[in-house]
């Protein structure tokens, strides 16, 4: 297992092969991932603790622990925490390639570019 720390919050790799990629992340109070999509991979969320504001193709849901979404590949989407305590969701990604440098950041709130 690996683990990242990113600015808003950590994640850690629970099972990767050839066809799949698990990760745990961990998001921050009042944090959020980037606007961003992939080309090679879908995405699987199923939140475990907290609720995940979830903005998909630019519609917002919010969900709570044992709620998931389906992310298709290509389609810009987000995760944040508007709660007051850490918020984790399971990510399953399915597809060719699970390498960091296939996401397309479309707004970052740490002014982050491509890649990590």
């Amino acid at each position: 297992m690996s683990t990242g720390q990113r600015p808003w919050g950590r994640y850690t790799v629970l099972d990767e092969s050839e066809d799949h990629k698990i990760k745990r992340i961990e998001v921050a109070p009042g944090a959020r991932l980037s606007y961003q999509r992939h080309t090679h991979r879908a995405e699987h969320w199923f939140v475990v603790s907290g609720l995940i504001e979830v903005t998909l193709e630019g519609e917002i849901t919010t969900l709570a622990a044992g709620q998931s979404v389906d992310v298709p590949r290509g389609a810009a989407h987000r995760a944040a925490n508007p709660g007051e305590e850490v918020a984790a969701f399971i990510e399953v990604q399915t597809g060719a390639y699970f390498g960091e440098d296939d996401i397309e950041r479309l707004q970052d709130d740490y002014g982050r570019d491509f890649g990590v």
